[in-house]
């Protein structure tokens, strides 16, 4: 080849190179306000497109290890109403908030390390991203078809990633989000490359998770011998207990009793074994609880079965953060008008907001539970993935484990411990294509409270490999 000739196809790879990095030229993040240190991956902020007049706001980090090659993973945080950038900034992202809310620090176990990592702050209302009629009430499919058609959007800015494997991954509400949202992409007409998809912490059947809780709280201690021989007494027969929807009125006073000590006494709903952020009696946000117990609201509410005095006293008065969660840094560094210019948010947005009132007291949810979706997305040959912390109470891991065993799948492989640095990381079992999976000593958020063995977790899942 001639030094011309050569000349000629650096340029002509170079022209095609900056013509397919250019469509999203405009979103890329250069900056940002408190990072001291040079990242070695590429990221961009902006607005994906979903239902006419929605606009979804995403953050897109590329790999640290091939971005071309490895596979692009959705990041969806739940709520409903919360935004997916709490799990950016205090989960799995590439850099975290120093508590001072101005300076920035790396993640050494950041799941970009091995994927390119996609967060969606999703549905509108949600963080930073709106619609333009300011009208946010919705329900469990048209935040699916919303963000099928986001993805569909992020797809045609980044055309690169288009050949890519492409997971979905889901914590809390995720457990809804994450298989609606995978049906759509297994069943649609977009080309994605789409492999599989996961949930963190799930909730994936109210029943169960309800039912299975007054067992977590009774078998790690929670509740005195007297309250749980009365629960047994007036809510089982002959051996079959029903905490759900029972109808006894003695058992809805007795679940009541139950219920407020794991979220009324100031434990820390999301993590048994931590401390509360702020001390018993910090503020709480019903939200983030809402989805238990809910057959017994009114009738607790009309009897004022929830007002409990906790050991300070009082009932812990509404806030607007999830329990015992300190999101001040991550607040305050993203509401700062540089920040949010870095990120190209408008400035006629309001601050931004760790979960939305407005989404989360309009939604409406459809789903009692998503186990015929699950059967649906299995007999398409899909990956799956159900993780969870083993402490969390919120969405506790005996109710996503019942779930998983009422899906009827062969067991391929048994129940067995895996390892994480040379330490029992939590068990798993295997059915097929499916995985159910523990993750010891970790709390509703997986990531933040056990990172090595969730980077661990996520490789494996990812490479279809040996957990």
């Amino acid at each position: 080849m001639t030094s011309m000739s050569f000349v000629s196809l650096v340029v002509c790879f170079l022209a095609v190179s900056c013509l397919t990095w250019a469509n999203y030229a405009p979103d890329e993040v250069t900056e940002l306000p408190g990072m001291s240190f040079k990242p070695n991956y590429r990221q961009w902020s902006g607005y994906l497109k979903a239902s006419p007049g929605k606009f979804l706001h995403y953050w897109f980090v590329t790999s640290q290890r091939d971005p071309l090659k490895d596979p692009v993973v959705l990041w969806l945080n739940g709520g409903p109403g919360c935004s997916s950038l709490d799990g950016f900034l205090s989960e799995n992202g590439p850099f975290h908030v120093n508590d001072d809310g101005a300076t920035l620090y790396e993640n050494n176990f950041s799941w970009n390390r091995i994927a390119n990592v996609l967060y969606l702050e999703s549905p509108a209302g949600v963080g930073y991203s709106y619609s333009d009629d300011q009208k946010y009430k919705t329900d469990d499919d048209q935040v699916a078809d919303d963000n099928y058609l986001a993805l569909q959007s992020f797809f045609a800015k980044f055309p690169n990633f288009t050949q890519n494997e492409f997971f979905i991954i889901g914590e809390s509400y995720g457990g809804i989000y994450a298989p609606t949202l995978s049906q759509r992409v297994a069943t649609g007409t977009a080309k994605i490359n789409f492999k599989g998809f996961a949930v963190g912490n799930g909730l994936s059947s109210y029943a169960l998770n309800d039912q299975s809780l007054i067992y977590f709280g009774y078998y790690h201690g929670l509740f005195g011998e007297q309250l749980w021989t009365d629960l047994n007494t007036n809510c089982c027969d002959k051996g079959t207990c029903n905490f759900f929807n029972n109808s006894k009125e003695a058992c809805k006073t007795l679940l009541s009793q139950a219920f407020s000590i794991v979220y009324d006494s100031g434990l820390n709903e999301y993590a048994l074994y931590m401390d509360c952020e702020g001390g018993v009696g910090a503020k709480v946000y019903e939200r983030s609880m809402s989805h238990l117990f809910r057959n017994y609201r009114k009738h607790w509410d009309t009897f004022q079965l929830l007002k409990v005095p906790s050991v300070t006293g009082q009932t812990p008065p509404v806030g607007e953060v999830p329990p015992c969660i300190n999101s001040t840094a991550q607040m305050n560094w993203l509401n700062r008008g540089d920040v949010r210019k870095a990120l190209h948010i408008p400035d006629t947005l309001p601050p931004w907001d760790i979960c939305s009132d407005v989404v989360g007291g309009q939604y409406t949810n459809i789903y009692p539970t998503v186990k015929d979706v699950y059967l649906k997305l299995l007999s398409l040959g899909v990956r799956a993935l159900v993780y969870n912390g083993d402490t969390d109470m919120a969405c506790n891991f005996l109710g996503d484990k019942w779930f998983v065993e009422q899906l009827n799948q062969k067991t391929t492989t048994k129940y067995q411990s895996w390892i994480s640095d040379d330490q029992i990381a939590g068990f798993y079992e295997q059915y097929g294509n499916l995985t159910l999976l523990t993750v010891k000593g970790a709390g509703h958020m997986v990531p933040q409270w056990a990172p090595g063995p969730a980077l661990d977790m996520f490789q494996s899942f990812l490479s279809n490999k040996p957990y």
